[in-house]
């Protein structure tokens, strides 16, 4: 816990205590991932949660901005969102470095299910 803090006071974040709120959603940080790599209009987002009504996945977009993790911009009636990844800091490749251990994790038990299966028959 004492490294994320670490991290935290090298951020240009300042509100500490809404990072850690916004992060603790798996939804938001599923959100936060989809937008890390490049802008997506929030009916990009709302399309790659089907489970999710829109009204939703705005709330969850208004509680990443309010923390400072994403960055919204308007363009007539269409609202685009962008990960901070340059005010992010050492917390951003903390982040990316947790996703990449998860994805490694899924594709590891992928893996051993297929062997699994392979023996089975």
């Amino acid at each position: 816990m004492a490294a994320i803090g670490i991290i935290l006071v090298y951020t240009k974040l300042l509100a500490v205590p809404a990072v850690f709120e916004a992060l603790a959603a798996p939804r938001r940080r599923e959100i936060l991932r989809l937008v890390w790599d490049r802008e997506r209009s929030a009916g990009d987002i709302h399309r790659a949660f089907p489970d999710v009504s829109f009204g939703a996945v705005s709330q969850h977009l208004g509680i990443l901005e309010s923390a400072g993790l994403v960055a919204r911009r308007q363009q007539g009636r269409f609202h685009y969102y962008a990960a901070r990844r340059k005010d992010l800091g050492h917390l951003g490749k903390w982040l990316e470095t947790m996703w990449d251990e998860a994805l490694s994790d899924l594709k590891r038990h992928a893996e051993s299910e297929e062997t699994g299966r392979g023996h089975r028959r």
